[in-house]
């Protein structure tokens, strides 16, 4: 069997319509899915939705109408998003579902085994919106003296009784597992602030509620159900087969990477990885948090009117160049601006002007001067020097996805695309068709090769596109294809809003 690659992305909270944030995890796990498929890894790709917690039920009872009715609804616009975006996933998972009731039941269980759930009174602030739980040093002040959560989140004072679970007991042996697994958290100014906050002390963490009954009901505890952190993180072990599947459990967990934003590492980093070290279950080999997508570099929220459905923006430009640029221009772990310009300006620079136009010409070129057929011509140095600056682009973009540095992987096989270019203007093969027909057919032989290799390469971040292309091109050794008319695979884009 090949080597197993598991990623996650964080599975979307569905009480509203997916956003543009949602679609760039989807899109830069699934390239990283796709790439490692590429290179030979046998790859399980997870994304879902988390359909528990208060929010949910308020949102439903807002619209009157059942919560799992309105789960159903909302995690299909997710699925149906997936779907849209060309998102090569194995398994869609819903926390609703039986299974996933079975799977967090039994890591309560286990938890519980291991000593480190009790029974208490909880009084604390508490974010709605954030399903989280905050200390009154973390608390900061917002208009009019109104007490706000670290996200800048409204917190309301909540008294209760629930389970709690011990993380105070955790805080060393996380401590001593970030220093031995110094990739476990990236990118690296993730790593340090959840450094900081595991130093400053741990408090044990509320694990259940009784105020609600949407949720997984808490094993020999009626009225509780497990506070939403827990419930969600077990998906991902849910999903590699535990608790009843330990072969499949075997091959999969623990997962390579959980692939998250930056605004929830904290549970990834600190809370799941205790829940894992008391239920005796390996820990995740990597957390990585990207940050936030910012619309013309405002953060995005309901109430300034600025959140962007990326339906519409996959209607408008289409999906592999929203793929395109939101892998290329946003550096992979920071925070990202977007507009409809800068989307057009990317996909047409690139994508039409650079690399489509390179192909569209030399393949016209093939099927109109030479019946369809490269045979082999004279070989000059210059087709050694171009091959070879391809190979190094398309090495540099494998160096860089392999390191989650997908922007920089991006840019470095556009320099295999520039060289393609200067290399066709400078040989000139409309020139040497009258002067040097055998030099000719090397030069467009050189070309066909790069641009298939190129094609290759960039497939996990456009795979529409490069599939449709390389479906035109002849493979190396296939001396029996013919190029027929070309049919062009990135048309130029135009604005059609004005305002994204």
């Amino acid at each position: 069997m090949a080597e197993p690659f598991y990623i996650t992305t964080a599975i979307h909270y569905p009480n509203g319509r997916p956003h543009i944030g949602h679609a760039y995890e989807m899109i830069a796990a699934d390239a990283i899915a796709r790439f490692q498929r590429q290179h030979g890894r046998d790859v399980f790709f997870q994304t879902g939705t988390d359909e528990h917690g208060l929010k949910m039920v308020q949102t439903a009872r807002a619209r009157g109408i059942e919560v799992r009715a309105l789960a159903d609804e909302m995690s299909g616009y997710f699925r149906e998003m997936a779907d849209k975006l060309d998102i090569s996933f194995d398994r869609f998972i819903r926390t609703s579902e039986a299974e996933h009731y079975k799977a967090s039941q039994a890591i309560w269980k286990a938890m519980a085994e291991a000593g480190d759930l009790y029974l208490d009174r909880y009084e604390g602030w508490y974010s709605v919106r954030d399903e989280a739980f905050y200390e009154e040093k973390e608390l900061v002040e917002g208009e009019g003296g109104q007490k706000l959560s670290p996200q800048g989140t409204p917190v309301e004072w909540t008294a209760e009784e629930t389970w709690f679970f011990r993380l105070s007991k955790y805080q060393q042996p996380l401590l001593d597992f970030y220093a031995a697994n110094p990739d476990f958290i990236r990118p690296e100014s993730r790593r340090n602030e959840i450094l900081r906050f595991v130093e400053g002390g741990l408090s044990d963490l509320s694990v259940s509620r009784t105020s609600f009954d949407w949720g997984v009901p808490v094993p020999d505890s009626p009225g509780h159900v497990m506070y939403v952190w827990v419930d969600a993180l077990t998906n991902y072990i849910t999903g590699a087969g535990y608790p009843d599947d330990p072969e499949r459990f075997a091959t999969w967990w623990p997962a390579d990477i959980h692939l998250i934003g930056k605004d929830i590492v904290r549970f990834h980093a600190v809370y799941w990885p205790a829940f894992l070290m008391s239920a005796k279950i390996a820990l995740p080999k990597q957390v990585f948090g990207h940050g936030f997508l910012l619309n013309r570099g405002e953060k995005m929220s309901k109430s300034v009117g600025n959140v962007v459905d990326p339906m519409a923006l996959v209607e408008l430009y289409g999906v592999d160049a929203l793929r395109y640029f939101l892998l290329r221009d946003v550096s992979f772990g920071q925070d990202g601006t977007f507009s409809d310009e800068a989307i057009v300006t990317r996909a047409n620079a690139d994508l039409a002007n650079s690399f489509g136009n390179l192909a569209q010409r030399t393949l016209a070129f093939i099927a109109k001067n030479c019946e369809g057929h490269v045979p082999e011509g004279r070989a000059e140095e210059a087709d050694a020097v171009l091959l070879a600056e391809v190979d190094t682009a398309c090495a540099a973009f494998r160096t860089a996805f392999d390191d989650l540095a997908l922007s920089q992987g991006v840019e470095a096989w556009m320099t295999g695309v520039f060289a393609c270019n200067q290399y066709i203007d400078a040989q000139a093969p409309w020139t040497l068709r009258k002067t040097d027909p055998d030099r000719m057919r090397a030069v467009l032989r050189t070309l066909i090769r790069a641009i298939r290799q190129l094609a290759v390469a960039i497939l996990p971040v456009i795979p529409t596109s490069a599939s449709k292309l390389l479906a035109q091109l002849p493979s190396a050794d296939d001396e029996g294809f013919r190029v027929g008319t070309p049919t062009p695979i990135f048309p130029r884009l135009e604005l059609k809003t004005e305002e994204a």
